[in-house]
């Protein structure tokens, strides 16, 4: 077993499902890099402890609820097990799409993403000006150009809703995995209530260069407005270059990571 994984915390696997841990883990590639892959004689799952330090609203205990509430629709599957600590679920096979075909189709992912927008709200707000306030409070390299950011979105307050409707809040090519049932989002871990434009907002953030194809796309697939949502992720774009500024500032002082901090570097250019 890994030596990164808290003992205490495949203990507590090991208690709700016994002989579960009696397989090989494996590191898996991203931003935050503490999941595993758990493979055994029962097939392959996804490990995901609470991240340490600790990222404002990622929340192992909203995560299992949110999912097993959307574990019905099909969209996601059903948690094994799941509180504050971490998070045991199947892992979901197929490819991760890249770059090219995530544009390339662009038509299934909207209409996941309509399926997603669909259905019935989980009970999780995400609300961001209490959120970009607080990594406000946890970082130490703070500047006048965030201050000032940040104190324009406090006086100007959250965008009205469009629609109110379940997110994934990190939709892009690493998050979307091809099988021959079609397309699965994975990684929910930021996932909540909130506002449709927030979320075509970030996808286009994902997307650079394809902006108004997918703002049309959606916009016609959900028969909305063209013009009304493209406004509505305007106004919401402010509050997503401060959100991905803050966050890379703040794990680039949590990991010391060269990567981390060219990340947080370019993203203060958008500010």
């Amino acid at each position: 077993m890994s030596p990164r994984i808290d003992p205490s915390l495949l203990a507590r696997i090991e208690k709700r499902l016994p002989g579960f841990t009696s397989g090989s883990l494996t590191p898996l590639h991203g931003l935050t890099g503490q999941s595993r892959k758990l493979e055994n004689g029962q097939g392959a799952f996804i490990v995901r402890p609470a991240p340490q330090p600790p990222i404002p609203f990622v929340d192992r205990q909203r995560e299992v609820r949110l999912l097993r509430k959307l574990s019905a629709s099909g969209l996601t599957p059903r948690p094994l097990m799941g509180d504050a600590q971490l998070l045991v679920l199947p892992w979901q096979n197929g490819e991760l799409l890249s770059a090219e075909a995530f544009q390339q189709r662009r038509d299934e992912v909207v209409m996941l993403l309509l399926r997603l927008h669909r259905q019935p709200l989980t009970g999780h707000v995400l609300h961001l000006l209490p959120l970009l306030e607080r990594y406000w409070q946890l970082c130490q390299q703070r500047h006048v150009r965030w201050q000032r950011a940040l104190r324009r979105l406090q006086r100007a307050g959250e965008p009205r809703p469009l629609r109110l409707a379940p997110l994934h809040m990190d939709v892009h090519s690493g998050n979307l995995v091809a099988d021959e049932n079609g397309l699965h989002l994975i990684d929910w871990e930021y996932a909540a209530d909130g506002d449709i434009a927030l979320e075509l907002a970030a996808l286009c953030a994902a997307a650079p260069g394809h902006k108004d194809s997918w703002l049309e796309s959606y916009a016609q697939a959900a028969q909305l407005s063209p013009v009304r949502l493209a406004r509505q992720a305007a106004r919401w774009q402010p509050w997503l270059h401060l959100l991905m500024a803050s966050w890379y500032q703040l794990r680039a002082e949590q990991s010391a990571d060269e990567q981390m901090h060219r990340l947080a570097r370019q993203s203060w250019q958008y500010i």
